[in-house]
């Protein structure tokens, strides 16, 4: 398996995981309007020795209390769905925070299953005063510390690209 940057020619295929693997086609619509909106941080790719993309994951700002942090907001986590419980999805979210730490993005957010992202180092964000704009995601609500010291730096509410509330 190869981990590597969003190439011009892997957006059809990411079109066409994302639609495979949600329900609807909401995140895919999500996602090309990030990157069509100049939204996108960081765009990572999981390929097969064949060059078959089996997973994707996206990163793109969000702000603290209306503050511009630096903050990243990982949305959406998509693995294949015959790639699924073989470490994809760890992989992508391990050699994305490498990549962040090396462009000095101090944090991460995410609002996902805890059982999962707890297994790559997200905590819940409300102990430290992080809240998200969707109710009752208390629990699903986690940030990841990059760079030690970042996260008691802000509080407040966490709030995504404006592309998001399209998804409410």
């Amino acid at each position: 398996m190869l981990i590597r940057s969003e190439a011009p020619a892997d957006i059809l295929l990411i079109d066409a995981l994302l639609k495979s693997v949600f329900d609807t086609d909401a995140e895919a619509n999500l996602v090309m309007r990030l990157r069509e909106n100049g939204c996108r941080t960081l765009s990572l790719v999981a390929c097969t020795d064949d060059g078959e993309v089996i997973g994707h994951a996206f990163f793109s700002p969000v702000t603290i209390a209306g503050q511009e942090t630096n903050w990243q907001g990982l949305a959406p986590l998509s693995i294949h769905e015959d790639h699924r419980n073989q470490g994809v999805g760890l992989a992508l979210l391990a050699e994305a925070q490498a990549t962040l730490a090396d462009f000095d993005y101090p944090a991460v957010v995410v609002l996902g299953d805890p059982n999962y992202y707890h297994r790559s180092g997200y905590q819940a964000a409300l102990p430290h005063g992080l809240t998200c704009r969707w109710p009752g995601t208390e629990e699903a609500f986690m940030v990841l510390e990059i760079a030690p010291g970042s996260v008691q730096q802000y509080q407040g509410l966490v709030e995504y690209c404006e592309e998001f509330n399209a998804l409410a």
